[in-house]
């Protein structure tokens, strides 16, 4: 693990310590798309066999894993940006982030989980449409072609 240097500034600190881990803005906006489509799911579900790792939004019954990625914490190429402080020890975190979202999604795979991973930039309609296909085809409701 990771030794967590100090912080630069109080000011970067305080601002840190107020970044929401669970129940994010792209969180809230897919849930209550989902469930205003009828859609109803758990959230922050325990990954199977990884007990401090969770699922965004989970459908057990369907094993569809729904992770909502945060750009800077989890590498966005799109979005990416480096510390200025430390930030040798950030591009260590955000590797083994990476590292840690590959090793749940093969995981949930290898145990008949169907995976879905977005970036907080994507729109929560992309998502509800990637979640109604998935579940449809699980339902025998999906087409062809």
């Amino acid at each position: 693990m990771l030794s967590k240097p100090a912080a630069s500034h109080p000011a970067v600190s305080k601002r840190m310590s107020r970044q929401r881990i669970a129940d994010t803005g792209i969180e809230l906006r897919v849930r209550r798309a989902l469930f205003a489509e009828g859609f109803r799911y758990r959230k922050h579900m325990a990954v199977p066999g990884f007990p401090r790792r969770s699922i965004d939004i989970a459908f057990p019954g369907k094993r569809l894993a729904v992770f909502l990625d945060g750009c800077f914490w989890h590498g966005c190429s799109e979005h990416k940006s480096t510390p200025r402080s430390n930030d040798g020890w950030w591009a260590s975190k955000i590797e083994e982030n990476r590292r840690r979202d590959l090793e749940t999604t093969a995981a949930l795979a290898e145990c008949g989980w169907t995976v879905l991973r977005f970036w907080e930039h994507d729109s929560p309609e992309e998502v509800v449409t990637a979640v109604r296909r998935i579940l449809s085809i699980e339902d025998g409701k999906g087409s062809d072609g």
